[in-house]
């Protein structure tokens, strides 16, 4: 239902603008690019498709589900979508043209709008499955999100750290969000690694029906890995059952456009972010951590030369 709401939203929000804006050209279409429907890139999506249709005179939105990062990026350079979410590490590795991340080779027309929120890598796991620590992972069965997605370079890395592959587990799945959780719930699974903002629904829906274990990722094995991967802490409560924080990592999420989008575009797309972000907020709570003096940290891709403008305007370039 949440998929049918966003999609009449993002066609409410067409038929707005039209009526607002006059005539819109077909430059002015706007797809943006999210991930799946039970994640947080979808909502936030939405949100975004909503804001530019009515607040860009003339642009006529709409917000696509993808299998996220990997997908969104490679859409880009084919010129298929204007505005896409995507995590840090698969942004480098897209600009680095590195083939075993899931990219044909160098992805060149890709520039950047703004650093936006953290993803938390969440690990989680059946209490009734025993894993307790990532060595517990050894022999069990785990879903790593869709092949070559965000979240799957994310469990890649952090397998590697904590001195694992995929041939050390029992079973590797390659499954979004819901589907990882309804397996769970149906013992058919014993944990999940999701990347995604805290709170994420598809953990809280898990934690509501099934007794939980949130697996930490040290801190050493964070620093293992090294940029763009940060030590973090998934506060305690975060999910039902959670009763202490967990050490984990962090990395950026961004959103990226392309050269083909036009100046102005890319400028307008940058300020109604910003001036907009208690409708991003409503969407998600992830959005609470988006912030204008953050929203060059890390760019892995060079700037928009309209986000620039923007960036300009406000001092911070």
């Amino acid at each position: 239902m949440k998929h049918i709401g966003a999609r009449l939203a993002a066609a409410g929000a067409i038929a707005f603008s039209l009526a607002a804006g006059g005539a819109a050209r077909a430059d002015e279409f706007i797809n943006v690019l999210a991930g799946g429907t039970s994640g947080v890139y979808y909502p936030l999506g939405a949100a975004l498709a909503n804001i530019y249709g009515a607040k860009i005179a003339g642009a006529r939105t709409q917000v696509q589900a993808t299998k996220a990062s990997v997908e969104n990026l490679n859409l880009l350079q084919q010129g298929k979508g204007e505005i896409a979410f995507a995590l840090g590490d698969s942004v480098k590795f897209a600009w680095e043209g590195n083939t075993d991340a899931g990219y044909p080779g160098k992805l060149d027309k890709l520039r950047g709008i703004a650093a936006i929120y953290p993803n938390y890598i969440q690990i989680v796991a059946s209490q009734e499955s025993g894993i307790k620590t990532l060595a517990d992972l050894k022999g069990k069965s785990l879903s790593v999100g869709a092949p070559k997605s965000g979240t799957e370079l994310n469990a890649r890395a952090i397998l590697t750290a904590a001195g694992m592959t995929y041939a050390d587990l029992g079973k590797t799945e390659y499954l979004p969000f819901g589907e990882s959780v309804e397996l769970i719930k149906n013992r058919q699974l014993d944990a999940t690694l999701q990347s995604a903002g805290l709170g994420v629904g598809s953990i809280k829906d898990l934690a509501s029906s099934v007794a939980i274990t949130v697996v930490a990722v040290p801190k050493a094995d964070v620093e293992k890995i090294g940029s763009p991967y940060l030590a973090a802490t998934i506060p305690a409560g975060t999910y039902k059952g959670q009763d202490a924080d967990v050490e984990t990592a962090a990395v950026g999420n961004f959103l990226i456009t392309h050269e083909g989008v036009s100046d102005e575009t890319a400028y307008q797309m940058t300020k109604q972010l910003f001036e907009n972000l208690p409708d991003m907020v409503a969407a998600h709570n992830a959005a609470k951590a988006i912030d204008i003096k953050k929203a060059l940290d890390g760019m892995p891709v060079p700037l928009h030369p309209g986000a620039e403008r923007y960036y300009k305007e406000k001092g911070l370039m």
